[in-house]
Parts: C-alpha cells; structure tokens; sequence
C-alpha cells in the first residue's frame, strides 16, 4: 500500500503522515476486509492480507470497533482505491508513523494553538455574528474553566491578547498523550483551529455537530450574508470528513 499513501521523510510528524496520495489511483484488487486480533491490537487485512502504512509498518488499531470502521473504509471502495476518500485510514496512518513514536512534538503543537485559540477573538460588529459567537464559543470557554480549571481571557479582533500561563497550564494539561486520542485531537485542532474546541470534544462535552459548528461561526455567517461560496463549501466537505474521521477515533478509543 505504500504507493497509495506514500508520505516524505517527516519534518512535522503528524503533516509528513498525512501528505494526500499520488493522483494516479490503484485498481480494487481484493473482495473483502477483515479485522484481526494481534499482539498490538486489531490488524486490518484485505483478502487476509496485511495492509502496510506508507512507513511500512502494519495498519493495525487498539480496539476491534476502530479496526472495523478502518476496514469498513476500505470495503467501502469500488472499482478504484482513492485515497481522497479514506480519511480514516489517512488519520491512521498519520498516528502510527507520525504520533506513536513522538507524542511530545503533537502535543506542543496542539498546546501552541491554546495561546491564540479561536474561541477567545470575538468581532466587535455586526450584533448578530457577535450573538453567534457566544452562543457557540461561551459554553465551551465555561466548559474549560470548571472542568479544567482553565480561565481564559478574550480580545475583540486580531490584537493579540496574553493569556493567564495557569489557564495555559490547566489546558495543556488536558491533552492526552495516548497516540490514538492524542493524534485525533490534534487533526481536530487544525481543522478547526481550536485546541478548546477539541478538548471539548475529547472530554466528551461536545458533540461533533456542534464542534463542528463552532468551529465555523465566522464561515457560516459569512455564506449567509454572501452566499454560499461552491468551491468553499467543497472544502468544507472534505474538512468536515477528516473532522468525522477524528471523531471516530476519539469514540472508539475511550
């Protein structure tokens, strides 16, 4: 499988693990998908034979419900195999070659974002994008301040605004550092360029619609005033996949 999600010698684990694949799509050529137990977990197998990560290493998940949702993807796939269409497997991959042998590196990168996190810019104007904003961001900010103790400080437009290092502290804190949930997380913090939003989603205080929404605020108000936007919306789509993707993750990885 290696030619279909091949990856460059890693500079930043988790984007090196995640490069699309090559346009050139390989033919389906097995009938079935299994998950099989192994020492390390549940391996996935087409035709019960192995499937490799573009590092070689064995495509394989901790719990027998990821593996079949992994296998599921792959029997999913018809008369080609595209790569644009397994963000499941493309996160899997990402984790076993990118996170399972430097969880510290995700976690800073995650911990980076809780500096300048989306939920703490509000706009000063129009009313009702301010309204909207609130009413997706506020619960998750006061999520953050009585389930981790974390109390963060907000600014109106880009202005940089410092943040309280005990509200940092409590919230990097919250990161976990299990490769599975830890790479989940951070494909969660940079689609939706929240870390609160995903720790939310981690601590099981969010759903993914409603992440997903809060994440988007400022997009959807926009589409609203001025249309929707196609090209937009498509990349949003594709987002939104990789987003369900790291949702799965988290629910079959408690």
């Amino acid at each position: 499988m290696r030619e279909l999600f091949d990856i460059m010698p890693p500079e930043n684990p988790i984007e090196a693990a995640q490069r699309d694949a090559r346009p050139a799509l390989r033919r389906r050529f097995y009938e079935g998908t299994t998950a099989v137990p192994i020492s390390a977990g549940y391996a996935v197998r087409l035709d019960d034979k192995p499937i490799r990560t573009p590092a070689r290493r064995a495509l394989a998940a901790p719990t027998l419900a990821l593996a079949e949702a992994i296998a599921a993807e792959w029997q999913a796939q018809q008369d080609v195999i595209d790569p644009a269409k397994m963000p499941l497997t493309r996160l899997a991959n990402a984790i076993i070659d990118g996170v399972a042998d430097a969880p510290q590196p995700v976690a800073a990168e995650i911990a980076k974002y809780l500096a300048s996190d989306l939920l703490l810019y509000r706009a000063g104007a129009p009313p009702g994008l301010v309204e909207r904003q609130a009413q997706h961001w506020d619960p998750i900010l006061d999520w953050a301040r009585q389930a981790l103790g974390a109390d963060f400080k907000l600014g109106e437009g880009v202005v940089h605004v410092a943040q309280p290092e005990a509200a940092l502290a409590a919230a990097r804190a919250a990161i976990p550092l299990e490769p599975w949930r830890l790479g989940a997380v951070h494909a969660m913090t940079t689609l939706t360029g929240s870390a609160l939003i995903a720790l939310a989603m981690a601590r099981g205080a969010l759903s993914a619609d409603a992440a997903w929404q809060a994440a988007h605020v400022d997009e959807d108000w926009n589409m609203a005033q001025w249309g929707r936007d196609e090209m937009a919306a498509a990349r949003q789509e594709f987002r939104f996949a990789e987003f369900q993707a790291a949702a799965t993750v988290l629910a079959c990885c408690p």
